[in-house]
Parts: C-alpha cells; structure tokens; sequence
C-alpha cells in the first residue's frame, strides 16, 4: 500500500465525486482511478467506479469492479449499503449474501442496513432469508415504520397476510402520512364497507406538498379499495389520477419501443452459434408473456412436479446478455444490445445463464424462470440454450391491459400508465410474439389463460408433454404451494384457481372503450 496522506487521498475523492455531480463521467472515472492507485483496493473508489462504469454502459467493468469491492471484505454499513445493491445488479447473489453475512451478527447491524439487507434480497428472490433481517430489526425498535412497512411487504410475499396487515397497522398509527402503507394496506386485504382507509387516503391526497410519487401511491390504494366496494366510478377516477402521477415521472416513447421490437425480429447471429451446450443436462422452462397475463399461476402449476422447481422472476438471462455484449442498459434490453449481440458468444451467454441459477436449482433437473418480459429475450434464448422449453401465456387482451393499468409496477413498465400507450405496446408485443412463432417453429408452446383456469388438467397434460415431463396429479393442489411469490399476484395467487363469470373489466367497459378500440384496430 502506498503512503499518502488521508487529506491527500480525501481531496482525491471529493475531486471524483464533484465531477461526477457535474456528469463528467470520464473525469470521474480517471479520479476513483488514481485513488485506487493510491490506496488499491480501497472500496467506497471501487464501487463509485462501479457506478460510473454502468453509467457509461460499461457492463464488465462495471461488475469487476462491484466484486473488487465485495473482496474488499468491508463491513461498514455505509458502504455496503451501496455496495449490495450494485451486486443485486449484477446477479451476483452469492457475493451479495456473504457481503451481508459479514456483517452479523445481526444484533449488532443497524436497523438501516438490516432493513437493506432484507430489501436486496427479497429482489433476488429470498424473502424467507429477507424476513430474519426485519424480524431483528423490528425486536431492535418494534415501532419504526420503515421496518414494520418493510416486513409487511416480505410477509405478503411469504403469505403471511394477518401478519402483515398487523404490522401495517402499527405502522400507520405511528406514521399516517407514508403513502407506502396505505397502498400495501389496500391490498393485503379485501376492503368493505365497515373495514377501509378510504377516507384516511383521501385525508392524505389533500396534504400539502405530495410528490408524485406518493400521489401515485394513494390513488392506486383508493382506486382498489373502491373497486373492492363496488364503487366504480370513483375507483377509475382514483386509478387515472395515479396513472397520471405516475406516468409524469416516466419517459416512454411508443415508436422507440416498435424499432426496438423490430430490430429484436430481424435479429441473427453475425455467424452461427457453435456449441451452445446442454449444461449438465438441466432443462430450463422460459414462462413469458404480458405482466399480469398468469405467468405466476401457471409456475404455481408447475411448482407441485417433483422435478421442477418454481424459482421465480430472475434478471440472469439479462445478466448473462448483458455480459455477453458488455452493455448496461435500461430495462431488460435496447438498441444497442440487439446490435452487439449479433457479434456477441451466445453459446457463452447460455452456458453463464446456467451457472448462475445452478445454486438456486437445488439438484433439480428442471426449472422455470418466470421473467414475463424475457418474451423480447426470445431470440437469443432460441440460440443460446437450445434445449430450453419456452411457455407463452396468452390472456384476454382487454383483461390483460386493465390488470396491468391497475398495477402499480416499477419504471420497468413505462408503457402500463396509459390507456393507449398500454394498447399499443400490447399489439407490438402480440406481432412480435407471431414473428418469434415463425422464426422458431416448435419451440413455444402458447398456454391459454383461460383453458388454465377452465380445464387446469388438460392444460397442464400439455405443458408437461411439451416440456417432456409426465403429468403429477400434485400440480394441481395450488393450494399445498408453501413457496414465497414475490410478485404483484402474490396475494391472488394463493388462491384456489377460480373462473370468473364475469372479466374484472366489464364495470369499467365505458371508461375502457377507447384502449377496447385501440385493441381491436
């Protein structure tokens, strides 16, 4: 280690960080740079390069340097409070959970970094490890809302619904004004007529100052505990109130999204694949298709077979893509990753994808990912893992489109705000799924939502003989499933598979008429 003096290397690191403030990314980059030269293997430079790497859509040094700083070993909690989530990014769960491990024991974390460390890992898909973290951090301060909000969330993906609707509870009488509580509230739970928060979310819309994001927040909380009372009218005023709120903080562009779409169809490989392997003989299931058009029930399904294990939504296969063209991009892909990919080792990709999900396998020979977006992810998956099962869920466009408006997602979905923004991207989702069907005949298998739910046997007969596995009676039993969900369905999925009548849409078809139009142009 080089001696420096500590004022030398922190006037060093305060010229980085002012031009990274002003967006000067390669000034910045060359400054954490001669800090590392001065001080190697010093973290906090090394995950600020991180950062500044992905800026720069630097994907492999991005993550050389995220695991630079996870070797490091640091267990300062203001770091690894930066540092998890940089490894989250890059799927990189093992390094991430021995990062947090180093930390324990966890009476003597603070309740900031144990209610990051739950968070990290409920997005990496182990909330059953997440909730240790915020049942210490609530026995630290049993009333700090911020725990009890958080807990609440991670019971809801575990099923604990009581539990979690007591939490929120104790959270709201502490803090009546986080709008995050009002939100889970309203979904842990069917609201009635003696039992809501109606009047509590409306008493907050009217306080001074909300952010968007707050007002997105309440609106959808009202807008369900409306339609959980019958009241129509005033549940779709309230969701095109958070629609708007939400959208304004959003930047989508319908054209951007249908060349994207296009360059994905048009897309080969600049020579053919060449030993794009079988792995060790592990057969990965692809469930795709619209948010919210049953990818999670049909997984439930599939969960009860001995051989199959339900690991949820993973980010790998971006990951792996993303690896594989050293490219950081929004969302699960861009323009520019299709144009490198052409170039890019996919046989590669495909046998990274595989590594990195082995651990979460257990053994098993088969599993499902079931990321509803790796529908765009079609034409490389087809090359990169040949033997992989591709299952497409296909709903009731309208159904699908109004259970997405409904749902308030992440930036990820952009297009799910607007009406006609959301009817557009379904019908480029829908042309781009026929051209996936003819570029690759035989290797999806579209499963009806509806046929799911009317005839789950004789639907889950085919699936299972389309992926090569033979029929368990015991995928049926939805209701033995003891598995975390951590989805938007994790509440409705918990359920006995139920056939509605009438579509969840029908009370709102004349507000619904212009996207309906939009839809069957």
């Amino acid at each position: 280690m080089s001696n420096v003096a500590p004022s030398a290397l922190q006037a060093l690191i305060s010229k980085a960080e002012s031009l990274a403030e002003n967006e000067d990314l390669d000034g910045a980059i060359a400054a954490f740079e001669q800090v590392q030269a001065l001080r190697p293997n010093e973290p906090y430079s090394l995950i600020q390069l991180s950062y500044l790497n992905s800026l720069r859509g630097q994907y492999r040094r991005a993550e050389a340097h995220a695991m630079a700083a996870a070797a490091t070993g640091t267990t300062d909690p203001r770091l690894l409070a930066e540092l998890l989530p940089r490894l989250r990014t890059f799927n990189q769960v093992p390094a991430l959970q021995a990062a947090i491990d180093r930390a324990k024991p966890m009476s003597r974390m603070p309740i900031p970094l144990l209610i990051a460390a739950a968070a990290q890992l409920s997005y990496v898909n182990l909330p059953g490890r997440a909730i240790a973290f915020l049942d210490e951090a609530r026995r630290a301060d049993p009333d700090y809302p911020p725990t009890l909000l958080a807990r609440a969330q991670v019971l809801t993906y575990l099923g604990r619904f009581g539990e979690a609707a007591q939490d929120l509870e104790r959270a709201q009488r502490r803090a009546p004004e986080i709008a995050q509580g009002y939100w889970l509230s309203a979904w842990v739970r069917k609201q009635t007529a003696d039992a809501n928060h109606i009047a509590a979310i409306e008493r907050e819309l009217k306080r001074p100052g909300r952010a968007a994001e707050d007002v997105a927040l309440l609106a959808f909380a009202l807008h369900k505990e409306h339609d959980d009372l019958g009241q129509h009218e005033a549940a779709w005023n309230a969701l095109m109130l958070g629609c708007r709120a939400k959208r304004s903080r959003l930047n989508y562009d319908t054209a951007a999204t249908a060349d994207l779409f296009d360059a994905l169809s048009k897309f080969e490989p600049a020579t053919p694949v060449v030993g794009a392997g079988q792995g060790d003989g592990t057969l990965p299931i692809f469930i795709v298709g619209m948010h919210r058009s049953g990818t999670t029930l049909l997984e439930q399904l599939l969960d009860g077979h001995p051989d199959v294990g339900g690991l949820g939504e993973l980010y790998d296969f971006t990951s792996a893509m993303r690896h594989a063209t050293d490219h950081h991009c929004r969302g699960v892909v861009d323009r520019t990753l299709v144009e490198r990919a052409a170039d890019a080792d996919l046989a590669a990709a495909g046998e990274r994808y595989l590594g990195s999900v082995k651990w979460r396998a257990e053994g098993r020979r088969c599993f499902t990912d079931k990321l509803p977006s790796n529908f765009l992810n079609i034409g490389f998956i087809a090359h990169a893992l040949p033997q992989a099962k591709i299952l497409h869920m296909v709903r009731d466009p309208v159904e699908t489109c109004f259970s997405n408006l409904r749902e308030l997602f992440s930036e990820a979905n952009a297009y799910s705000y607007d009406p006609i923004e959301l009817a557009d991207y379904h019908r480029l989702y829908k042309r781009l799924m026929s051209q996936w069907h003819a570029r690759f005949p035989g290797r999806i298998l579209d499963v009806e939502y509806a046929r799911l739910v009317a005839d789950p046997e004789g639907e889950l007969r085919r699936v299972a003989d389309f992926c090569g596995l033979a029929f368990e009676p015991a995928m049926l039993d939805i209701g033995a499933r003891k598995r975390a969900v951590v989805t938007a369905s994790a509440v409705q999925v918990r359920d006995s598979i139920q056939v509605r009548e009438r579509p969840k849409w029908a009370p709102y078809e004349q507000w619904l008429a212009p996207m309906i139009e939009r839809l069957n142009a």
